[in-house]
């Protein structure tokens, strides 16, 4: 290609904020190159010129690389626990408004499953999760709150059957569950934090990091925790040197700030 990825790399962090270095190389690339070839535009060059001036496909590339795939409840097994040991044990600690930051939420399926997980402890009126993305495509989609019927399988049925309503092959969330979230857009590499949370949940990104930019990120949120809070990360995912960073091991995929 007529340019070279390192120049791509420039021009894109100065366009957008994202900062490409921070992934892994090869994945993110291939991504790339496999988005230019779709628009068979010759070189990265060409490419960045039409980002600049095309709305259309500069949306279509900043979905793409912010790799978004969720769904509700996802690992089950998991979410049972958050349920019957973590949410208690917030509560008890911090009382009944707990403050929950869901980091590079996606769709919106995991703020919205934090909603319902948390309202067998207590009222959906003490319910307020705080949900962050790079992408304000997916933002938008996260607001909108349809999903369709993969996406919400292991949602447990009561709540299927109280929060969801059909429409056409897609299944809409409810505004009761939807007004517990607030939404806002957030680079987890480049932004600064918020502070003194109880629960801070972010899983299944941070695969696609460098490993630095991913220690980085962990540090991050250890600084945004309130002592006595958890961070509860994906099951692809794990912390090698956690007690280097400031955290004691729960279980596999929870880790608190003592």
């Amino acid at each position: 290609m007529a340019y070279d990825y390192e120049y791509f790399k420039r021009e894109i962090l100065a366009l957008t904020t994202i900062d490409l270095d921070c992934y892994k190389e090869k994945q993110m690339k291939r991504r790339i190159d496999t988005l230019i070839t779709k628009h068979k535009i010759e070189g990265y060059d060409k490419y960045v010129a039409r980002l600049k001036t095309d709305k259309d496909l500069f949306d279509e590339f900043v979905s793409y690389i912010t790799i978004n795939v969720s769904e509700f409840y996802r690992n089950p097994e998991q979410w049972k626990l958050i349920e019957s040991d973590v949410f208690p044990e917030l509560i008890r600690k911090f009382g009944k408004n707990l403050k929950i930051w869901s980091a590079a939420c996606s769709t919106g399926d995991e703020p919205y499953s934090l909603v319902m997980a948390l309202s067998r402890h207590v009222p959906l009126s003490n319910i307020k999760i705080y949900a962050t993305d790079l992408d304000k495509q997916i933002i938008a989609k996260a607001k909108v709150g349809v999903y369709n019927e993969k996406s919400i399988a292991s949602v447990p049925e009561d709540f299927k059957k109280k929060y969801f309503t059909k429409v056409g092959p897609s299944y809409k969330i409810s505004d009761e569950i939807k007004e517990r979230v607030e939404f806002q857009e957030h680079n987890l590499l480049k932004d600064a934090y918020p502070k003194d949370y109880h629960l801070i949940v972010c899983r299944n990104v941070l695969i696609y990091f460098t490993e630095e930019a991913k220690e980085e990120v962990f540090r991050k949120f250890n600084r945004s925790l309130a002592s006595g809070g958890v961070l509860f990360i994906g099951s692809t995912e794990q912390i090698v040197n956690y007690k280097e960073i400031g955290y004691e091991r729960k279980n596999s995929f929870f880790y608190e700030r003592p």
